[in-house]
């Protein structure tokens, strides 16, 4: 077999084998063959959330951690953020193009924006260091799983600041908005939880789709008061109807007393520093700290004390019940993630009103445009001396960060804020059809390129 077969032939089969499992969770959802309910499905997506996840981020990034190590990574939090701006570039340049619907412009920017950064490119690392002939070496596995896990924070972070206010609800179109959640929020999760009662299907046909929690279970928890309401834009543009009952209540005490200290420090407050001030305040930065970051923050605390480090690691460590237990647990992440995924694409398409030029436009930026971009940022970094030499599988994790189908964590968010919800599952399905074509030509191309070079 010639050199690029074996290349292609390396690129394809570790996602066929994703898409075996993926297959697999479909047909257990499909409501044809009702082999496994939805029910199932969740409960799934919260152990990967919970458990299978957070145990497989500590058993390898544990291990991996140094202060030398830590140095070393450095650019791949930066190019987390790099990717997920020249996105912004991308999905700017295909709204301008594209001309979707006005009031999804903000829509169709951030999902050609944000990537899948975590289950994703775990599960492909994962398959790929499956192979004995993957061309990274037998040894490739924890050192990937860390790479990957070493950049989830950022992710997570953006996703409670930038994520999360681009995608509010429009101003001009909130009256719409406001009046289809009203019909969504006569179902409450009690409704859902109830067993069925005379042939009442309907709270089950309305329940809540699983992409929601595909990637975060209990986002039904985090609602705010202003999640769903256009609260930055009526704060800067001061509106005619906003009145002080919408602001928040750290709001409410310059209107009290000149003797309140609150009082006394916002009049001394110029508008937009204040405004500024109460939509940090009304960011839901506090969620940050989900399991699979905690068991980062220990797998980086642990791996840089090194009395911690043997304790836990190592060769023979008095720990390693504990964390072979872990290990064991972190097995099931990757077929289980992809079963959830499946699970999510047996429901199919939603209808979507972004337009087919706008949903073609987005695919083609975030599948085919963007990984062009990242061989370019990551050859100049290289260039420049920014990465580590010699280390193949970290310019692969960085690669795979540009090529990656829009993350599925943004359906989430859409729900959180009542906003694009069926534009986004319509959308994310798609994607998901068509990155196994695109990661199978990147990936070849990846392999070709990192092997040529070393």
């Amino acid at each position: 077999m010639n050199s690029g077969s074996h290349d292609v032939l390396n690129a394809v089969l570790p996602l066929l084998k994703l898409l075996t499992i993926a297959l697999i969770g479909l047909l257990l959802a499909h409501p044809r063959f009702k082999i496994a309910p939805k029910s199932t499905f969740r409960l799934l997506s919260k152990l990967v959330f919970a458990l299978f996840l957070p145990c497989l981020i500590f058993t390898h990034l544990g291990p991996c951690t140094s202060y030398k190590s830590i140095v070393r990574w450095w650019f791949i939090p930066v190019n987390i953020v790099v990717s997920t701006a020249i996105g912004c570039v991308l999905g700017f340049v295909v709204a301008l193009i594209c001309r979707p619907p006005p009031e999804f412009f903000r829509f169709t920017v951030i999902m050609t924006a944000f990537g899948n950064t975590g289950n994703l490119p775990l599960a492909v690392v994962s398959s790929v260091c499956h192979n004995v002939e993957n061309p990274f070496g037998p040894e490739c596995y924890g050192p990937a799983v860390a790479y990957v896990s070493f950049s989830q924070w950022v992710s997570v972070l953006l996703v409670y600041t930038l994520v999360y206010h681009m995608m509010e609800p429009p101003l001009e179109f909130y009256e719409v908005v406001g009046h289809d959640e009203v019909e969504i929020q006569e179902i409450t999760e009690e409704d859902l939880d109830r067993p069925l009662i005379n042939g009442d299907a309907l709270t089950s046909e309305l329940s809540r789709p699983l992409l929601v929690e595909a990637e975060w279970p209990g986002i039904e928890d985090k609602e705010t008061e202003h999640c769903k309401t256009p609260f930055i834009a009526r704060l800067f543009n001061s509106i005619s109807g906003f009145s002080h009952t919408t602001l928040p209540e750290s709001d409410m005490s310059e209107v009290g007393g000149e003797s309140s200290p609150k009082s006394v420090r916002c009049l001394a407050e110029p508008k937009v520093i204040r405004k500024i001030r109460i939509v940090a305040e009304k960011t839901p930065i506090h969620h940050i700290l989900q399991p699979a970051i905690i068991a980062s923050i220990l797998a980086i605390f642990v791996g840089m004390i090194p009395m911690l480090k043997d304790l836990c690691f190592g060769d023979n460590p008095v720990l390693g019940f504990l964390t072979d237990s872990l290990d064991i647990m972190a097995g099931a992440m990757v077929p289980s993630a992809m079963l959830v995924l499946g699970g999510m694409l047996a429901e199919g398409p939603n209808e979507s009103r972004l337009g087919l030029r706008t949903t073609i436009g987005i695919m083609v930026a975030r599948l085919l445009v963007l990984p062009l971009l990242g061989i370019g940022v990551v050859l100049l970094a290289d260039r420049w001396g920014l990465l580590m030499a010699g280390e193949e599988l970290y310019k692969f994790v960085l690669l795979l960060q540009y090529t990656t189908p829009s993350a599925i964590l943004l359906g989430a968010i859409a729900s959180l804020r009542g906003y694009a919800v069926s534009e986004a599952s319509a959308l994310l399905f798609w994607q998901h059809v068509f990155a196994l074509i695109s990661l199978s030509v990147y990936l070849t191309v990846y392999f070709k390129w990192l092997l040529s070079s070393s």
